[in-house]
């Protein structure tokens, strides 16, 4: 594909396009001139994707020196991101301490997840309209600046502002490093790289809470925060140095700004914020049943419901926040729920093993966070070689349908664990488990891209974003529905009134810990373990039921050949020649 540079505008155009063998043109999606949208979703699901792409040979795409210090620098700020979703965990006492926090504590986190979920979609949009390179730079100093204040913190307000603001950049750091990566590799080479990114992301999961807890126990926990300032700095310098990357420059701020999505982002925002703090307080701090839960709950879904409305009206800016043709075959929409699902499934062994290992192993909570390791570990090496399968054959319908089996068989083997299970045992079924979701979570990203045409990869990207980073909540608030649940139902086995006070009413999550178990005598302990083991028997089983739902649908995914060749007028910019020389004019950088 050959691209020139307008001179009226300075907008990237196509001279001449071939369109690869995946690509169909469907007559019932059409752009703002009136164009027919390139996709190869009816092919896809009409069962006639052509099988050219599978016969095409590789097209060597360039990685030279700017290719990998573009990659360095996308992993130095996926850890950045990735740090501050769990080093927070280990230095939380000191911190509730410190700033007196009391019940507003769980906003340092929940702010967090909130405004990182609410802004991904936003982020996509800009990266189209504005450019990679600036818009990746401005998220960078959004997190670096939120990074600052919490540092900074003198009260529990202006730190849990902070973490709402290192919640934007983070969101928009994940999904921003997706959309380049896009750029930079066709989709058959694309999970390979992406691969790399997500096994920096997993170590940054991983080493986050032992990274607090060194700072928090030797220094102030004020440098779990500080430590993103240098990192943060770095990861600007190389990207100013090294992003150089074509984008459609063309047009007017005010001819930019009218692109943007702005009713579709608000409502959409909004039905999200609602959602996700109906569910940050349901069960624990209000009954499911209580109007503070299903109010915001409601009015949410009842949001949600409006946006699609809107962007289906036609109503829509002329660059929709999501597109409704992303949407328009069976495919894509199956990878989105099985993408909302991973991310469900993965939040829900994260939260609940930990509680197995301090309510009915009795372990403290140091050995506890070492003795998730398997998990953490073991996802990276599953991601790896999903990506290399994939880049490999191209084929992602026999990973995904691998990966989910292994989850549900590795959530059916967590809910074997009681007091007597031994540590071969319980790391065994964490790598079971880990290694499902490691080999999808990277995957389903280039499968939910094959669909759509070039020009809609960030829109699709960050759509993809929004759902996965969406299931995390419900990740979490599902199983602990089924968790409390349990314990009520099971709280007489308890024999101490003392006891049962305690742990009824959604108090058993909040105590689960050695040190409260061990106060009791010998006998009531046992009991004590006995609830903690079978309440979670049933959390996993439940678990395994959702994964099991995951496995089925990949029977609905098709395959759509993955596109070998890098047909993106987003990519790294080339020095060219001038335009006497070419015939072309020179292309546009950000």
């Amino acid at each position: 594909m050959t691209t020139s540079t307008n001179k009226d505008d300075g907008s990237i155009s196509e001279k001449t396009k071939q369109p690869h063998a995946a690509e169909v043109v469907d007559e019932s999606w059409t752009s703002t001139e009136g164009e027919p949208i390139v996709t190869a979703a009816a092919a896809a699901d009409a069962g006639t994707a052509p099988e050219k792409a599978a016969e095409d040979e590789d097209v060597d795409f360039e990685r030279g020196f700017r290719f990998w210090s573009i990659i360095i620098g996308l992993s130095i700020t996926t850890l950045l991101a990735s740090l501050e979703h769990t080093v927070v965990t280990t230095a939380a006492p000191y911190i509730l301490q410190e700033l007196e926090l009391r019940e507003n504590f769980i906003w340092i986190t929940n702010a967090f997840f909130i405004c990182s979920t609410a802004f991904t979609p936003l982020f996509g949009q800009l990266c189209n309209i504005f450019g990679r390179r600036w818009v990746f730079m401005a998220i960078v100093a959004i997190f670096t600046l939120g990074s600052g204040i919490c540092g900074g913190a003198t009260s529990g307000g202006m730190l849990i502002a902070g973490r709402a603001i290192q919640g934007v950049g983070s969101g928009g750091i994940v999904l921003t490093v997706n959309i380049i990566v896009s750029d930079l590799c066709p989709l058959r080479k694309r999970g390979q790289y992406m691969a790399v990114i997500l096994g920096v992301f997993g170590i940054g999961l991983a080493i986050g809470p032992f990274v607090g807890g060194a700072i928090a126990e030797n220094s102030t926990w004020r440098w779990v925060f500080y430590i993103n300032l240098p990192i943060g700095g770095l990861s600007l310098v190389t990207m100013f140095l090294f992003l150089h990357v074509n984008y459609r420059e063309g047009g007017s701020l005010s001819d930019k700004l009218r692109r943007i999505d702005m009713i579709g982002n608000l409502i959409l925002m909004a039905a999200t914020v609602a959602i996700l703090y109906s569910l940050t307080y349901a069960g624990s701090i209000y009954a499911w049943d209580s109007w503070h839960t299903l109010v915001p709950l409601l009015l949410g879904f009842a949001g949600l419901g409006a946006f699609v409305a809107f962007e289906s009206s036609g109503m829509a800016a002329a660059d929709p926040v999501m597109p409704v043709r992303l949407f328009a075959n069976r495919t894509s929409i199956v990878i989105l729920a099985n993408t909302f699902l991973n991310s469900v499934i993965y939040m829900w062994s994260l939260y609940f093993v930990p509680v197995f290992f301090q309510s009915v192993a009795l372990y403290s909570p140091s050995r506890a966070g070492y003795s998730i390791l398997p998990q953490a570990v073991a996802g990276v090496p599953g991601a790896i070689i999903a990506a290399i399968s994939l880049s490999r054959w191209g084929k992602y319908r026999p990973i995904h349908f691998g990966g989910f089996a292994l989850s549900t068989l590795g959530m059916g083997l967590l809910s074997l664990q009681n007091v007597d299970t031994t540590i071969p045992q319980w790391a065994a079924y964490q790598i079971v488990i880990a290694l499902g979701i490691g080999s999808v979570i990277d995957t389903l990203l280039p499968a939910f891209q094959a669909p759509v045409s070039e020009a809609d990869q960030a829109a699709a990207t960050s759509t993809w974003g929004f759902v996965r980073a969406f299931g995390t909540i419900w990740g979490v608030a599902v199983p602990a529905v089924i968790f409390n649940n349990r314990i009520d139902e099971q709280l007489a086995s308890v024999s101490d009134p003392a006891a049962r006070a305690l742990l009824g009413g959604g108090g058993a999550y909040q105590l689960a810990s050695a040190s409260f178990v061990q106060q009791f005598p010998a006998a009531v302990q046992l009991e004590i373990r006995n609830l903690y083991a079978s309440s979670l028997h049933r959390v996993f089983w439940v678990g395994a039921i959702f994964a099991g739902l995951a496995t089925l649908l990949v029977l609905l995914e098709r395959e759509v050949p993955l596109r070998k060749q890098l047909e993106t007028e987003f990519g790294i910019k080339k020095d060219v020649a001038p335009d006497a020389e070419r015939g072309i004019s020179g292309e546009k950088a950000a």
